[in-house]
């Protein structure tokens, strides 16, 4: 295999010569020289190395992204508008799986951040920990200190481009939702408490229970089907008996539904996200939609298209809006 000595040989340059040419810099030579290297590159077969050209152009052509689990279904959608974006502007997506673990999010910002590429976009939820939102903030300065850019979704401790799911308004619409419908006792099935998405989603919750003069019984679990169903198991067996299920995403509520199977039980069940099976089970389920391709669109959108010198962070707000199925009805009604 040819190597870029073979080729600045066989043109009669120097190695630094063929090197900026081939990877395109924008240092000046003459077209004759040009036509020589890119003449030995195709007689010699010569293949550069994406890696090598990556660091030698001043354009970086990567971006990285942050997701807890590409595999969750909230992720994978947000994820796809983060790629349709990307790959319109010539990026290459570097996907990192951060399994909610804070350790392994600040090892890859220090990878992509070795890797030189352009923007890394946070996509998870961020951390109540102020411990753990210092070191990520931390890295990211870093970053950003080498021209770096860095976009969020969600609520996070780091002063960046965002674009903010509105988690706290969605709560409500779906408390509400529950008690409009006559639910006295409402049990919620919530995500690991570490994180901003549960304590925001959980705050309209206890913001619509307050309204309606009614309490909330919580119960943490996994963002994940089995954890829905753990999570519910529990709630099913509480004193006083629950009559309504608020799940914070979707998994969370297939999992609702599948406890309550087991059990000979069927409870109003709300979900959160309205994710594409939503519609899909039987019933149907009720869920607070939040665009979530948009979600990615918008956070890749900003990562690649920084704002003028010295404007403050740009901050996207992205609505809620309560989708009506068949898995709530009227406490009076029960099925």
């Amino acid at each position: 295999m040819a190597t870029l000595a073979d080729v600045a040989r066989r043109a009669g340059v120097s190695t630094a010569t063929a090197s900026r040419i081939i990877n395109g810099s924008s240092k000046p030579v003459t077209e004759e020289l040009r036509a020589r290297v890119l003449a030995a590159v195709a007689e010699l077969r010569y293949v550069p190395n994406a890696h090598a050209q990556m660091l030698a152009r001043s354009n970086r052509n990567a971006v990285g992204v942050l997701v807890h689990d590409v595999s969750d279904p909230y992720f994978a959608e947000i994820t796809r508008g983060l790629q349709r974006v990307a790959t319109a502007s010539g990026r290459l997506t570097i996907i990192c799986n951060t399994f909610r673990e804070p350790e392994r999010e600040l090892e890859y910002i220090d990878l992509l951040h070795a890797h030189q590429v352009a923007a890394i976009v946070v996509a998870g939820s961020g951390y109540l920990s102020s411990d753990a939102e210092q070191e990520l903030d931390e890295r990211m300065t870093a970053f950003e200190a080498t021209g770096g850019r860095i976009a969020v979704i969600g609520r996070h401790h780091h002063a960046s481009d965002a674009v903010l799911p509105a988690n706290e308004e969605g709560g409500f619409l779906a408390g509400s939702h529950l008690f409009e419908l006559g639910h006295t006792s409402v049990g919620v099935i919530a995500g690991p408490a570490a994180l901003t998405t549960t304590a925001d989603r959980l705050a309209g919750l206890h913001r619509a229970a307050s309204a309606y003069g009614r309490s909330l019984n919580v119960v943490h679990s996994d963002f994940t089907r089995d954890g829905g169903e753990a999570a519910t198991a529990e709630l099913l067996a509480a004193d006083p008996p629950v009559t309504a299920i608020a799940a914070l995403n979707d998994s969370m509520a297939v999992g609702a539904l599948a406890a309550m199977r087991t059990a000979g039980r069927l409870l109003s069940v709300i979900g959160y996200d309205d994710m594409p099976i939503a519609r899909d089970v039987t019933p149907s389920l009720t869920s607070i939609r939040l665009p979530l391709t948009e979600l990615g669109e918008r956070a890749m959108q900003l990562a690649l298209n920084p704002p003028p010198p010295n404007t403050p962070p740009r901050v996207e707000t992205v609505s809620a809006e309560l989708i009506r199925r068949e898995s709530t009805w009227p406490v009076s009604q029960p099925r």
